[in-house]
C-alpha cells in the first residue's frame, strides 16, 4: 500500500527591491546609534576621553605635585607611606653605617670610648634615632655626641631634607583632600533640556541648582555643542565645539545661584539650532554639554560641575515645573520637582521657518496685492508696466491742466 510523503515546503523570502536593499544597511546603522549613545561627557561631569599611545610620559614627572594629587587615593596613600618609610630607612643606614666605621658597634662595653650617638647599638636602634630626628620626638634616650662632626653633618642634612619631604607630601595631601570635587556633586542639573516659546521665540532651556546654603561666588554658565563637521573643502571635523550663547552679551551668564535657576538659549540666527525642527532635532547625532563654575564659598577654591545632554535627551514642547514657592516669610524650593516638565504648545518647525511665517504675516499691503495679482494669473512684470503707465499717465494729465491754466492766465492779463 503506497502512502503520499509530503515533502517539505520551501519557504522563500521575498525579494527586496533593490532601494530598499540599499536602504536596508543604513536602517540598521541608525538603529543601532539610537540604541548606543556614546557622549562625550557622562551626565555625572566626567570626559569620556582616554589617553593613548603617549610617548613623552616623562612631561608627568616634570610636574610630579599634580600627577601625585591626580591619582587615586590607594595610590596615593601608598605613595604617602612609601615616601617616608624609605627616607627613615636611608638615615637610619647612614647612622648605622657612621657607627660601625667609628668603630661605636666594638666598644659598646667601654665607659672611656664617647660614640657618635650614645645609646646605639644596632641598626634598629639606628632606625628608631632616624624616625625621632626627622619627626622631631626626641625622647632623649638617643642623643648625638659634640665628638662627631660627621654626625652633625649627617643630622643637618637630614632636618633639612625632612622638612622638604614634610613639605611635599603634606601638603599633596591637604590639596587632595580639600579638592572641590566632591562640592561639584550637590551642585545639580537637570535630566532633561526644553526646547519652547519665551517671550514670542524658541528658546533651548534647562535648569541648575545648588543643594548646599553656602553659595557659589562669581558663579558663570557656559554651554558648547559637540558635534561632528564636514567643511566645505571635504575636512572632517570629528567633535566640533561649538558656542552656544547663555547670555554673555547681556550679563545672564553670571548668575545668583541662591535658587534654582532656568538658563536660556534664544535660538536666533546666530544659533546652530537656527535650521534645527523637531523632527529633525530627533535625527540629529549631538551633544550639549554645559559647565557651571564658581568659587567655593568656604574654601575660596575654584568648582566645576560638568553635565550633558544628547538629542534624545532635548524635550521639544516642553516647559520646566516650578519648584520656589513663597511660604510664611520665606521661599521655598521643592526639589522633587526639580526634573519635573509639562508639555506646552509649541510649533514643530524650526526657528528660521518660524521667522520666516512671522515676517510674510507683517507684509506691507502693496506687498500682499501684489501676491493676490500673481496668484490670479497676472504676472508681475505687466503688472508692474501696468502700474508704471498708469502713473505716468496721470503725471501727463496734472502737467497738461498746469500748462492750460497759465495760459488761460496769460489770455487774461493781456485784455486788461
Amino acid at each position: 500500500m503506497e502512502q503520499d510523503v509530503e515533502s517539505p515546503a520551501i519557504i522563500r523570502q521575498p525579494k527586496l527591491p533593490k532601494q530598499a536593499r540599499e536602504d536596508l544597511p543604513k536602517t540598521l546603522a541608525e538603529m543601532d546609534r539610537t540604541k548606543k549613545i556614546q557622549r562625550y561627557v557622562q551626565k555625572d561631569g566626567k570626559c569620556n576621553v582616554h589617553h593613548g599611545n603617549v610617548r613623552e610620559t616623562y612631561r608627568y614627572l616634570t610636574d610630579i605635585f599634580t600627577t601625585l594629587v591626580d591619582l587615586k587615593w590607594r595610590f596615593n596613600l601608598f605613595i604617602f607611606v612609601l615616601v617616608y618609610t624609605v627616607t627613615w630607612l636611608f638615615f637610619g643606614f647612614m647612622w648605622w653605617l657612621i657607627a660601625y666605621l667609628r668603630g661605636d658597634l666594638d666598644h659598646l662595653a667601654d665607659n672611656q670610648w664617647t660614640p657618635c650617638v650614645n645609646n646605639l647599638n644596632g641598626f634598629v636602634s639606628a632606625f628608631l634615632f632616624s624616625i625621632e630626628t626627622e619627626t622631631t620626638i626626641g625622647y632623649g634616650y638617643r642623643v648625638i655626641t659634640d665628638k662627631c662632626p660627621e654626625g652633625i653633618l649627617l643630622l643637618l642634612i637630614q632636618s633639612v631634607l625632612g622638612s622638604i619631604v614634610n613639605a611635599f607630601m603634606v601638603g599633596c595631601m591637604f590639596v587632595k583632600i580639600s579638592q572641590p570635587k566632591k562640592r561639584a556633586e550637590t551642585l545639580v542639573f537637570s535630566t532633561n533640556a526644553v526646547i519652547s516659546m519665551r517671550d514670542g521665540r524658541l528658546c533651548l532651556m534647562f535648569r541648575v541648582g545648588d543643594l548646599r546654603n553656602s553659595h557659589i561666588v562669581e558663579a558663570s554658565i557656559r554651554a558648547k555643542l559637540i558635534k561632528s563637521k564636514q567643511t566645505k573643502e571635504g575636512e572632517f571635523i570629528p567633535l566640533n565645539q561649538t558656542d552656544i550663547n547663555v547670555g554673555y552679551n547681556t550679563g545672564d551668564d553670571r548668575l545668583f545661584l541662591v535658587s534654582p535657576l532656568i538658563i536660556c538659549h534664544e535660538i536666533n540666527q546666530t544659533s546652530p539650532f537656527w535650521e534645527i525642527s523637531q523632527a529633525h532635532l530627533a535625527k540629529e547625532d549631538l551633544e550639549i554639554v554645559v559647565i557651571l563654575e564658581g568659587m567655593v564659598e568656604a574654601t575660596g577654591m575654584t568648582c566645576q560641575a560638568r553635565s550633558s545632554y544628547v538629542s534624545s535627551e532635548i524635550k521639544w514642547g516642553y516647559r520646566f515645573t516650578p519648584v520656589l514657592t513663597l511660604e510664611d516669610g520665606f521661599y521655598e524650593v521643592d526639589y522633587n520637582s526639580f526634573h519635573n516638565i509639562y508639555e506646552t504648545n509649541t510649533p514643530p518647525c524650526s526657528a528660521k521657518e518660524l521667522a520666516d511665517m512671522v515676517n510674510r504675516a507683517r507684509l506691507p499691503l502693496t506687498w500682499s496685492m501684489a501676491s493676490k495679482l500673481s496668484q490670479q494669473g497676472l504676472p508681475e512684470s505687466e503688472q508692474e508696466g501696468q502700474d508704471t503707465k498708469t502713473s505716468l499717465d496721470n503725471q501727463g494729465k496734472s502737467q497738461q491742466t498746469e500748462r492750460n491754466g497759465d495760459i488761460a492766465n496769460i489770455e487774461s492779463e493781456s485784455k486788461v
